[in-house]
Parts: C-alpha cells; sequence; structure tokens
C-alpha cells in the first residue's frame, strides 16, 4: 500500500508513530505537509502537487490541524475526486471541526450532551442563558481548540461581559452547561471503524475546570461503561468519520458527549494505556482499502 500521511510535520509523535506503524507492516508511507501542496482542478482528470510533483496514494490518513481546517479539507477533497481512500473523508472533517454544526447533527440522534445555546445578537442574552439553565455556565468560542477559549463563568454578570467581550471580538460561541459533577475529569474515547480500542479519563491540575493535557491535566486508563462505549460508536458515526477521538463527561443523567474530534492525538492515550493505537488506525486503512468497490464514486 502506498499510504500519504498529511501532517505539518513528521516530527510530531502522533506522525511519527504512524509512520512507524506502516513501516512494520511494509507499507511505502510518505509524509507530506498539506498546506505546500496545490491542486490541478481539471475535468476527467483531478491531481494534487508538491514540488511539481503529482502525488500518487493508494490510500490517505488526514491530519489536519484544525487552524487549517479549510484547506485541510479542500486537499483531502481532492484526492477523494481522484479516487484516493482517505480514512477521514473531507465533509466528515468539516462536520467535526464546526461545534455548532456537530451539536446540531448528533442532536438528531439519541446521544445526550450538556444543553447548549446559540445566538447571534446580545439582546437575545436572557433567553440565551435561561434556556442553558442559567449560571454557571461555559461560554465557549466555535473556534477553540486544546480548551482555549473555554471560560467558566458563575454569574450573569460575569457571563454578560464575557459575551459582550466575545461580541467585540466579532467571534462566535456557544454558552453550555456547566457540569459541575464532572469535578474537572472527562473521558477520551479513541474510536476506529465501530470499535472503541482506547479509553482514557483525563483529570484537571485542579486550577482549571478543563482537564487538557495541554492544559497541565493527568491521565490515566479506565474502563468505560456499557452506554459510553454506545454513544462514543454511536457519535462517531453521526459525523460520518471513521476514526475519531470522542470526548464524554459523566454526569448525573448519564454520559454527556463535548465534543468529536477527527484529528485525535495518540501521544496522551498511547502513554496511558499501552494499547498500539497507531497501529490499529493502520490495520484498518488496510481493511477500508481492501474492501472497497472499484470505481466507487465519491460524494463532494
Amino acid at each position: 500500500m502506498k499510504l500519504g500521511i498529511l501532517s505539518r510535520s513528521q516530527n510530531l509523535y502522533s506522525t511519527r508513530r504512524l509512520v512507524e506503524a506502516a513501516q512494520m507492516r511494509d507499507h511505502e508511507v510518505r509524509v507530506v505537509d498539506y498546506l505546500r501542496c496545490y491542486m490541478n482542478i481539471t475535468s476527467r482528470h483531478p491531481e494534487v502537487l508538491l514540488h511539481g510533483e503529482a502525488l500518487e496514494f493508494d490510500a490517505v490518513m488526514p491530519r489536519i490541524a484544525a487552524s487549517r481546517t479549510f484547506y485541510g479539507t479542500s486537499v483531502v477533497r481532492q484526492f477523494e475526486m481522484m479516487g484516493v481512500y482517505t480514512a477521514n473523508e473531507s465533509q466528515a472533517i468539516s462536520r467535526s471541526r464546526d461545534k455548532l454544526r456537530s451539536l446540531q447533527i448528533l442532536s438528531r440522534t439519541d446521544i445526550d450532551m450538556p444543553h447548549t445555546g446559540f445566538a447571534e445578537q446580545t439582546q437575545d442574552f436572557d433567553g440565551l442563558i435561561e434556556a442553558v439553565g442559567g449560571p454557571p455556565l461555559v461560554v465557549k468560542l466555535l473556534e477553540g481548540t486544546q480548551g482555549v477559549g473555554v471560560v467558566l463563568v458563575e454569574s450573569e454578570s460575569a457571563a454578560r461581559s464575557v459575551i459582550d467581550a466575545f461580541r467585540q471580538l466579532a467571534a462566535h460561541f456557544l454558552v453550555q452547561e456547566f457540569i459541575k459533577e464532572a469535578n474537572g475529569r472527562d473521558i477520551r474515547c479513541l474510536v476506529i471503524g465501530d470499535q472503541v480500542v482506547a479509553a482514557m479519563e483525563r483529570i484537571s491540575d485542579g486550577a482549571d475546570f478543563r482537564s487538557n493535557l495541554h492544559r497541565g491535566g493527568t491521565t490515566h486508563q479506565i474502563e468505560l461503561t456499557p452506554d459510553e462505549l454506545e454513544i462514543a460508536k454511536k457519535a462517531t458515526e453521526a459525523l460520518g468519520l471513521e476514526i475519531a477521538g470522542v470526548d464524554i463527561l459523566r454526569s448525573n443523567r448519564g454520559p454527556l458527549v463535548i465534543e468529536v474530534n477527527s484529528s485525535p492525538g495518540i501521544e496522551g492515550i498511547e502513554t496511558a494505556t499501552g494499547v498500539d493505537v497507531a497501529g490499529m488506525m493502520i490495520d484498518h486503512v488496510e481493511t477500508s482499502l481492501a474492501s472497497r468497490k472499484p470505481g466507487g464514486q465519491v460524494s463532494a
């Protein structure tokens, strides 16, 4: 198999591990910086090029940074137009990266989530706060990642100040119910295909309600309940992803999905669980590629 890994750097842990796993299975693997790619959009002969070379792969594994979603998914879509198998399709990546859109899609299922509100005008502030159950609540930028742009506010006046500040920046945001009983903990489930292959609990450092590793959180392996296993798989399927990191909070009313990540980092979860996640990702690409029907059409 000729495998392309779309990544900004071959030195990133997840990228290095995927390369190692592919080479161990005797695949020809190449890391490609998708921002350096350009596209020839020609009828019946679409191409992705790098330094004048037309790239040819049997399969592509996208590792698209959240800040580069638009161009990154354009490159993934071009490979799809060429008939190349992609481990996550461009449309599914776009769905997952739009926090509002992904929550709206999940809301059509029986997957439970924190109560969430969204509004354009600050005049609707009171109704928005009431819709999510009042303070304390979380104000979350739609474009934020790794816990950046996520603010816990404990009063209406504080919420109004944060919302006004975001409005001054012309930023879009969600207002979300604060799950106090989660106590600074959440669960990351790594889903490949229709299986949860690994799970870890992330715990905040006590000074911050966010449990992200980039903000000083710690991790350990965790056993999931049947309900948690089920909703992790359902959330991945609902967004059309094949590989995903699903983040879950344990609440008094059961597990709540807070986010689905289409390019989940694997360093934390491999370290916490000892599971060869990178190898399982490559195995999934092998199996999926082998089962593809020749000449299948790809949707835009």
